[in-house]
């Protein structure tokens, strides 16, 4: 003879806790008729080829770009090296100085640094480019020779 359902057929609670005691996921306890949502495919590859076109981008101007702010990191360190050593300023005036300076989008970007042992101010954007400029009483602040 059949035991008789611990359960009466139709209870809600009890169907949930015999699934859990199943080990029954989240996904197949939701309720009848409701979607899983997931993200469309054609966002997925709407962001993928957005994310290819600006890589393409930057590599089509990666020598431009570079150029650009290696002449953007040689005109600070020049400016800051004047700053510091001919007019003694302190670095942080100098670094305020580069704020008003005609460097359209890159002047808030250029940190400086000084070494005081070589008298040297070097200016830097970050991952793009270098430069340092040093003073001697004789010549004033002169641009150290680019790397290629």
């Amino acid at each position: 003879m059949a035991t008789p359902p611990k359960f009466p057929l139709g209870d809600k609670l009890a169907q949930a806790a015999r699934g859990m005691a199943q080990g029954v996921g989240r996904r197949e306890r939701r309720a009848p008729g409701l979607p899983i949502r997931q993200p469309s495919r054609r966002l997925r590859y709407l962001v993928v080829l957005v994310l290819a076109v600006v890589a393409g981008l930057l590599a089509w101007n990666w020598s431009d770009m570079r150029g650009r702010t290696r002449i953007g990191a040689s005109y600070a360190a020049r400016i800051g090296c004047v700053c510091r050593y001919v007019s003694n300023r302190g670095l942080d005036a100098c670094e305020a100085d580069l704020a008003l300076a005609p460097l359209p989008g890159l002047a808030g970007m250029v940190s400086l640094s000084e070494d005081a042992e070589t008298r040297s101010v070097s200016a830097g954007l970050p991952l793009l480019g270098r430069q340092s400029a040093r003073f001697t009483p004789e010549e004033g602040c002169q641009l150290d020779a680019w790397d290629e």
